[in-house]
């Protein structure tokens, strides 16, 4: 399934055009209850006023080593209960699903929920979780500091997590593959056609390929401002697409504002 309206993109980013569904839905939507700006219902509000047949919400899940951005164990419990009634409120003029994203690191139970989004916000490395999509200044530091300022071996760490991130989580869907791409855009801290960089992709794409999870076209970065394409970038993008491998298109909106942001 995909959510798309991303023949536009695909043509506008890519060159070519995905055969994709027109139906605009997005399935990876943040709220009050983690680093979103919006209510859950204002959400709903805004995906019914757009026309959407669907929202999934995916909360970030508990990880105890940082709670800043993600949900706290009680509101983990509000937020299943929020979204179970809010499906029932509004179950004449939309379809609601309950989901959470699924961090790598986090031990939090998965049950009770539509589906999981496996995602990789983080690098353990000397005992540190290292945040991977903070700051272009803080993956700079992070490497001079833990990896004698080597960023193919950063590189090569997270991919090895991402690869891992059905076997540990179980996940349905596959975020932001290439995450730690985000503030490379234009290639200024490392080379993604550099062959350590190839190499550690495609092995962890490989390896996600045999799994049942698909892999999400994610255009959150663009929405904040960080980049111009979406999550996979174009070659690696072409390998899931040409392997048959399902996908879903996501707009990982924090705001209502950028629910389809992206998709339409």
């Amino acid at each position: 399934p995909c959510n798309a309206r991303l023949r536009s993109i695909g043509k506008r980013i890519y060159g070519r055009i995905y055969e994709m569904s027109n139906i605009p839905s997005n399935y990876h939507t943040h709220s009050t209850f983690c680093d979103g700006k919006d209510t859950p219902e204002e959400m709903v509000l805004e995906a019914i006023r757009l026309g959407c047949p669907e929202i999934g919400f995916s909360g970030h899940s508990y990880t105890d080593f940082d709670e800043t951005y993600c949900m706290s164990i009680e509101g983990t419990k509000q937020y299943k209960k929020c979204i179970r009634e809010l499906a029932e409120k509004y179950r004449d003029r939309i379809r609601i699903l309950l989901g959470v994203e699924q961090d790598y690191f986090s031990n939090a139970p998965t049950n009770g929920y539509d589906y999981v989004i496996g995602s990789v916000h983080y690098i353990k490395k000397d005992g540190a979780y290292l945040t991977v999509d903070e700051s272009a200044e803080t993956q700079k530091r992070d490497v001079a500091n833990h990896y004698g300022g080597d960023f193919y071996t950063y590189i090569e760490d997270y991919y090895a997590l991402i690869g891992d991130i059905y076997s540990k989580t179980k996940c349905n869907i596959v975020g932001h593959f290439d995450l730690v791409t985000k503030f490379n855009e234009d290639g200024s801290l490392f080379d993604t056609n550099h062959p350590r960089y190839i190499a550690a992709s495609d092995k962890a794409l490989q390896k996600l390929l045999a799994t049942p999870a698909i892999f999400e076209i994610n255009t959150g970065a663009i929405a904040r401002g960080y980049r111009k394409t979406p999550y996979p970038e174009k070659r690696l993008l072409d390998v899931i697409l040409q392997s048959g491998k399902k996908v879903v298109c996501n707009s990982d909106c924090h705001n209502k504002d950028n629910l389809l942001c992206g998709l339409i």
